[in-house]
């Protein structure tokens, strides 16, 4: 039964992922068809060699990092849909938290691509209800002199921070690690980018705990000796 399940999700994950990449590559294409009008090969090969190194460096760490806290299903949805530092893996870890399961066991599996897949319909309900509802009021709310307007850029602050308060109020010791590691590392590089700051906190982390499980492992030996 579970090797039918990820048989069936490695199938249709494939074929979405394929999907998508083509409509993605076929929009600039049929423009392109449609008027004729082509771009130049050394303006598009400059324009990769200044991104390709980064981007794609940044994709084999997020696939590395994301995938074991998604799981198949999550995965091939979140990198389809987009957005999963700021929505899917937050919901994903979110969701698993409160049904109490362990990303890498079954449960989490589904519990993680049932919460990837909610947050991706929502999250086209909600844009296309906002776009239709909220764009004659977006340039007065979001003008440099409303009052609401700073609340504008501190969305995703906001969402990593109410979900990182209650990992860091469980495990403060830990947390203390990577916290000073990320602040640190922004201070040093203040544009670096997310998707390369989270696998390396994520590193630190992992390090961070190892050795204050050993350092704990010790102190208890060498008080299980004195006794």
């Amino acid at each position: 039964m579970q090797r039918d399940y990820f048989d069936r999700v490695h199938f249709w994950g494939r074929i979405s992922s394929v999907t998508a990449l083509a409509v993605m590559l076929g929009i600039p294409l049929s423009i392109s068809l449609h008027f004729g009008i082509w771009p130049q090969a050394a303006g598009v090969l400059n324009g990769l060699l200044k991104i390709i190194p980064m981007f794609w460096s940044i994709a084999v760490i997020e696939v590395l990092t994301y995938a074991p806290l998604l799981g198949a299903g999550g995965t091939y949805l979140s990198f389809v849909t987009g957005n999963i530092s700021n929505l899917k893996l937050p919901c994903a870890i979110n969701a698993m938290q409160n049904a109490k399961v362990s990303p890498s066991s079954e449960e989490g599996e589904v519990i993680s691509t049932i919460a990837v897949a909610s947050s991706s319909i929502t999250t086209t309900l909600i844009i296309a209800v906002g776009v239709l509802a909220f764009s004659p009021l977006l340039p007065v709310i979001t003008a440099e002199d409303s009052a609401i307007a700073p609340a504008f850029k501190q969305v995703v602050p906001a969402l990593f921070g109410a979900l990182g308060a209650g990992y860091f109020s469980k495990h403060f010791k830990i947390s203390l690690v990577p916290i000073a590691a990320g602040v640190l590392i922004l201070l040093v590089f203040p544009a670096l980018p997310v998707g390369t700051l989270i696998p390396v906190t994520v590193i630190i982390s992992l390090l961070g705990a190892h050795l204050s499980y050993k350092h704990t492992q010790k102190k208890e030996k060498k008080r299980q000796n004195q006794a």
